[in-house]
C-alpha cells in the first residue's frame, strides 16, 4: 500500500479495494446512479479520482456510510488491509434512527390479540 501525497485512484476501484462493495461493477453502478458524494458534491462518474483526505458519503445496505480516505491501496487485499484505507466517520446509529421494530418483541399472547384484532377489521369491511 502507498501513502505518499498526490496519489489518486478511481472512486469505483477505491470503494471496491476498501471492501465496501463486493464487486467493482457494483461500486461503479452506485457511483453512476449518483448515490455517492465526494467532499459533499454528488459524483456520477466512476472514473472520478479520489485522493487522501477526501470524504465519501454513500449508502451501504440500510446504512449511510461516511468515510475519509486515509490511504490509496494497490490491491484488494484482506479485510485487515482494507481497514487501513479509510477512517470511518459514520455516526453511530441511535434508537430513533433505526428502521424496524419499536419496543420489545410481542409475546405469543400479544400476537394472538393482534391477529384477532386484524381478523375483526377484515370482517368489518
Amino acid at each position: 500500500m502507498s501513502g505518499s501525497g498526490g496519489e489518486k485512484l478511481r472512486i469505483d476501484k477505491w470503494l471496491w479495494q476498501a471492501r465496501f462493495f463486493k464487486t467493482r461493477s457494483l461500486a461503479a453502478r452506485i457511483v453512476s446512479d449518483g448515490q455517492v458524494r465526494l467532499n459533499s458534491v454528488r459524483v456520477t462518474r466512476p472514473a472520478q479520482l479520489v485522493a487522501i483526505d477526501d470524504v465519501l458519503t454513500f449508502p451501504q445496505g440500510a446504512q449511510i456510510r461516511v468515510v475519509r480516505v486515509s490511504a490509496i491501496g494497490t490491491r484488494r487485499g484482506p479485510a485487515t488491509e482494507a481497514r487501513t484505507l479509510f477512517c470511518d466517520l459514520t455516526p453511530p446509529a441511535t434508537d430513533e434512527s433505526r428502521v424496524g421494530r419499536v419496543g420489545e418483541r410481542p409475546t405469543k399472547r400479544d400476537r394472538r390479540l393482534i391477529d384477532e384484532f386484524r381478523k375483526g377489521q377484515d370482517e368489518a369491511f
